[in-house]
């Protein structure tokens, strides 16, 4: 097992932030080829995404609340408490993702009508995700075993399987689509096959990963012995965690309805400069996924004070690369958005909400650090009930005020968004100094010596 002592942040940290540049790009690319099936495909591919952008939300509940879990109980060095917790939590995923592979399955023409498609592109929508959706249990694996591997710290293996499997997938789009060498061309049918293939693919070489390299041997019976106990511990993490994330969600869902209402050039003004700013909010939450995997293992060593400190240092180093970072962009920024549109209207209003970034990113970065810091001791329903109250108790009236009935459009919403990021990461911010959540770990120092 990997020592807690020698697990560097930026060791740590750098894969995780490739993978999620990766997943990014490879998005990206899955677009720009799905488009040169038709654009109704790529309208009945985008909105059966919105779906699984949901599914994956969910599957996350479990594999989130795993991971710190695991996290806490290797700092104890309880070696069989992890195995334990890894065979629950796969076994708990995988008739979650059951379950949800037959709700796609079953009620996917229905779920897809609440989009309001086109009868052609109904029927589009429906055959992807009822094949995409059929391996959902697949999916649902493994994010388990990525959480179990990455808390381990072995986030270089979670990077290349990710590679991989985005590889395979590209490779398989452009099989079914471009027709090289007189392959046959399956359109959308063959995107979503070649999804599931990098999906079984990636499983088998996570399976060799957990046996050859993280050394965790679980089999058949360690997982059918899963306990009731061990099941609500995770639930207690992932839970939270996940409502969380359903919250904010669910918000940006509605801001974009408001956003929509001001017309189309705003719509396309908010996803360009949100695409620029990506890049940025994925080293924050990389650097946030490093901090919760080290915190969790120092307050499982029962290292609270090293864990306290830990928290700072990954704030200050998250803080000095947001800046660096917004500061590239802002300097190039009327190029940057110019890359997606001619439009001068778009350029100086996207220019204008990018250069606001000096404000908002800082914000950003004290939510998400701290967020995860909490996270990792299990202070998971603190950070809900804040995301909940101040989101929707405050910002969301905040954003059709400023945004809407003040007339301030983009710029008013923008400025909504830095309220919340800031409010929300004081109220984090003073619940650490508090040191309140040193009563929330869930392996307390006189359980140290038993499973």
């Amino acid at each position: 097992m990997t020592n807690t002592k020698k697990l560097a942040l930026f060791a740590i940290t750098w894969p995780l932030f490739v993978e999620s540049a990766l997943q990014m790009s490879m998005r990206t690319a899955d677009t720009f080829m799905v488009s040169n099936v038709s654009d109704a495909a790529v309208a009945a591919v985008g909105v059966s995404n919105q779906l699984m952008i949901f599914v994956f939300l969910l599957l996350q509940v479990i594999s989130a609340g795993s991971a710190i879990t695991i996290s806490q109980y290797l700092g104890a060095n309880r070696l069989d408490a992890v195995r334990r917790f890894a065979a629950c939590a796969l076994l708990l995923n995988f008739i979650f993702g059951l379950v949800l592979s037959a709700v796609m399955v079953v009620f996917s023409k229905p779920l897809l009508s609440l989009f309001g498609l086109q009868q052609d592109l109904l029927g589009i929508a429906q055959m992807f995700l009822s094949i995409v959706g059929a391996a959902i249990f697949i999916q649902a694996l493994n994010l388990t075993m990525s959480a179990i591997v990455q808390v381990h710290g072995f986030t270089r293996y979670t990077m290349m399987v990710a590679i991989g499997m985005n590889l395979v997938n590209l490779i398989g789009n452009y099989l079914v689509i471009f027709e090289p060498w007189g392959f046959p061309k399956y359109g959308v049918m063959g995107v979503a096959v070649s999804a599931i293939i990098s999906q079984c693919l990636g499983l088998i070489v996570y399976i060799v990963i957990m046996y050859k390299v993280v050394r965790l041997n679980i089999g058949v019976k360690e997982i059918l012995r899963s306990k009731l106990e061990d099941m609500k511990k995770i639930l207690s993490i992932g839970i939270p965690t996940g409502g969380n994330q359903l919250a904010y969600s669910a918000s940006q869902l509605l801001t974009t309805y408001f956003i929509t209402s001001l017309g189309t050039e705003m719509l396309s003004t908010r996803i360009y400069t949100q695409n620029i700013m990506y890049l940025i909010m994925a080293l924050a939450i990389s650097l946030g996924r490093g901090t919760q995997i080290i915190i969790g293992r120092l307050v499982g060593a029962g290292e609270k004070e090293a864990a306290y400190k830990q928290m700072f240092r990954s704030l200050r180093l998250s803080l000095m690369l947001s800046l660096v970072s917004v500061t590239m962009i802002v300097v190039f920024r009327h190029q940057l958005i110019g890359l997606f549109t001619s439009d001068v209207q778009i350029i100086a209003l996207g220019a204008a909400l990018l250069a606001m970034g000096f404000i908002l990113e800082p914000g950003r970065c004290l939510n998400i650090i701290i967020g995860e810091a909490l996270r990792a001791t299990g202070d998971a329903r603190f950070i809900l009930i804040t995301g909940v109250v101040v989101i929707w108790g405050l910002i969301i009236p905040l954003t059709y005020f400023l945004g809407i009935y003040l007339g301030y459009g983009l710029v008013g919403i923008w400025i909504a968004f830095i309220i919340d990021e800031w409010l929300r990461g004081i109220v984090l911010f003073i619940r650490w100094r508090s040191r309140a959540w040193e009563k929330k770990v869930l392996v307390q120092p006189e359980a140290k010596g038993g499973n």
